[in-house]
């Protein structure tokens, strides 16, 4: 990897910025100054430094971020906040994107990433990576509604929705859980059986809860652990 590119990619400076420090001589590899931006560097084995800070090279970067209303799972959008709009300077770098989407009045965790590949796993219906869900509904739900979302769904417009899991709440309440991430599924489903969906609160990711000390617009670099759980099933 070209120098130039292996700092740059971390997301402090741009890559024009970080020509100019090399060149300016602010940056050292394994200890001797490097005024060439090209050079070939591995930064997951060499020591690569700027103004004698070591560099803190990581491949990919992943979030959990607790998503307020008012925010699209999108990278930019030129009439409305974006959920990148809430990364802090020191956790954002080029190519972060949602894996996965929340309608804009929808909360909770949304997973943010520059790794495609881990988005394609967790997305994909074949892994079978659920996202659990705290629907606040119009009216109590019954018994019977409950099961023709357990049964899977067909919509109007011919939409065929796979078994979801749901596990009736008191009052208004409705917890579910789906595999898949069409187009307002979880308010559709509702809808189709009956109800009508106020707030929608996506609470898990596969084996990961969303942490309950990060606050609501937050977000956090998720540990090692907590991302092995996003991939693992749980009981539900």
């Amino acid at each position: 990897m070209r120098l130039d590119k292996a700092i740059s990619s971390q997301g402090t400076w741009s890559r024009s910025d970080v020509r100019k420090l090399v060149r300016a001589g602010r940056v050292s590899v394994d200890g001797a100054v490097c005024k060439d931006p090209g050079t070939a560097v591995d930064p997951a084995v060499q020591n690569i430094a700027v103004d004698g800070e070591a560099l803190q090279y990581k491949e990919h970067i992943y979030l959990v971020l607790n998503k307020p209303k008012g925010y699209i799972s999108a990278t930019e959008d030129r009439t409305q906040k974006t959920v990148l709009d809430l990364v802090p300077p020191e956790l954002f770098r080029p190519g972060l994107f949602p894996a996965g989407r929340l309608d804009a009045d929808t909360t909770g965790f949304v997973l943010l990433t520059d790794d495609g590949e881990f988005a394609h796993r967790i997305l994909s219906p074949r892994s079978h990576i659920y996202k659990t869900y705290l629907a606040t509904l119009e009216r109590p739900l019954s018994e019977e509604a409950a099961e023709q979302l357990r049964g899977g769904m067909t919509l109007a417009d011919g939409t065929v929705c796979l078994p979801a899991e749901v596990r009736i709440l008191p009052g208004t309440q409705a917890e579910v859980r789906i595999c898949e991430g069409r187009y307002h599924e979880v308010k559709r489903m509702f809808a189709a059986a009956g109800n009508r969906v106020r707030d929608l609160h996506r609470t898990k990711m596969g084996g990961l809860a969303l942490p309950d000390d990060l606050a609501e617009g937050d977000c956090r670099e998720l540990l090692a652990d907590e991302l092995n759980l996003v991939l693992m099933s749980s009981e539900f």
